[in-house]
């Protein structure tokens, strides 16, 4: 057994797909070079001592005790009564400092990389029935985060974190592409104002599948991934009013993230074109799912105005990050305009690989 290791998971970004994996729909999406790490060394307590140094806080958890009161967003916790079922029992205690560089609640999935890296850091501790690999850490992950609590989420965050670089995910079946190529340039402004993550994604999701299952009432086997853009307006007609916008939204973003996987396929991609689809698919998330506030709405207009080639807001909305495409050179322009807007940050990320775990 190992007396001192470090696990390490980056943060992400949806480019394409943002409120579709919910809907077991593709997205495509990228881990970022901004970290949770979690150092831990062995103590002879059989405690867990764990500090949260971004949070200035901390929590002890005695690593035989199997009926701990777990609250909703103790993921810590939750992993933990997990990773039980799977074989991964802590025989050792360890005291673990917690930090990272990962906005919080910011729509760059500071949640799941903590998440993710805490069950590499239990898995290289104490092992876990059967192989374990990046595809299996996500899965985890995903149980953890989202069947455990009864979540609205989706797969993309524990994916895409898992396995690193640029993805396309099927959300469906985890079939997925890891792109050889990166996207370059790429700049997200921080607003500053925490989002409700659960919340919306409760509310949106629920307004997508009445949406959908009122189409089904009528054309029985309809399915997002089976229809045709050219028969939107027939589909529309079969919903109601209200909820008419959750149905378009769903449909246009699944054909714009589909164009995205075939021009991201190709040897030399068209940037430009993948910007004006970014601009499409935010365009749909502001308008249909009402999702941005005016300080994104603001961050979006100046990076535009500034000579971004596309932008959108990140994540469940409400507040959160923007993410930008830049033209080589044009970065600091971009950077500066997006921080006028009001954002509290703004930087340059590049891709990162997924979560590690050193010994």
């Amino acid at each position: 057994m190992n007396f001192k290791m470090t696990s390490k998971a980056p943060g992400r970004i949806c480019l394409f797909g943002d409120h579709q994996d919910y809907l077991k729909l593709p997205i495509i999406a990228c881990a970022i070079n901004r970290y949770v790490i979690i150092n831990a060394e062995r103590n002879d307590q059989g405690i867990f001592n764990i500090q949260m140094n971004d949070l200035n806080q901390s929590l002890k958890i005695p690593i035989d005790k199997q009926n701990i009161k777990v609250q909703k967003d103790d993921y810590l916790v939750i992993a933990l009564k997990v990773l039980r079922r799977h074989g991964c029992i802590p025989n050792s205690g360890y005291n673990i400092s917690i930090s990272g560089d990962i906005p919080i609640n910011a729509g760059l999935s500071s949640s799941s990389a903590l998440t993710i890296a805490w069950i590499n850091f239990l898995v290289a501790a104490f092992g876990i029935d059967g192989q374990f690999n990046s595809i299996r850490l996500a899965k985890l992950a995903y149980e953890t985060e989202v069947i455990e609590r009864n979540s609205s989420g989706g797969k993309m965050d524990q994916f895409t974190i898992s396995l690193g670089n640029l993805i396309y995910l099927n959300t469906e079946d985890d079939s997925h592409v890891l792109f050889s190529k990166s996207m370059e340039n790429l700049i997200v402004g921080v607003s500053g104002i925490d989002k409700d993550t659960f919340g919306v994604l409760a509310l949106l999701k629920t307004k997508a599948l009445e949406a959908i299952n009122q189409v089904k009432a009528t054309i029985k086997d309809f399915e997002i991934k089976n229809s045709q853009i050219e028969d939107l307006e027939k589909y529309l007609a079969l919903v109601d009013l209200d909820l008419k916008p959750y149905l378009s939204a769903g449909i246009k973003n699944y054909f714009i993230t589909k164009a995205a996987y075939s021009e991201l396929q190709k040897g030399s991609s068209d940037i430009n074109y993948l910007g004006d689809l970014m601009n499409k698919h935010h365009l749909l998330l502001r308008d249909n799912l009402k999702i941005t506030v005016p300080r994104i709405d603001a961050m979006i207009e100046n990076s535009i105005k500034a000579g971004a080639i596309g932008a959108k807001i990140i994540g469940s909305g409400g507040g959160g990050c923007i993410v930008a495409i830049s033209e080589p050179g044009n970065e600091e322009k971009i950077i500066s305009e997006i921080k006028k807007a009001g954002a509290v940050d703004a930087f340059l990320i590049k891709e990162s690989e997924g979560a590690i775990v050193c010994k």
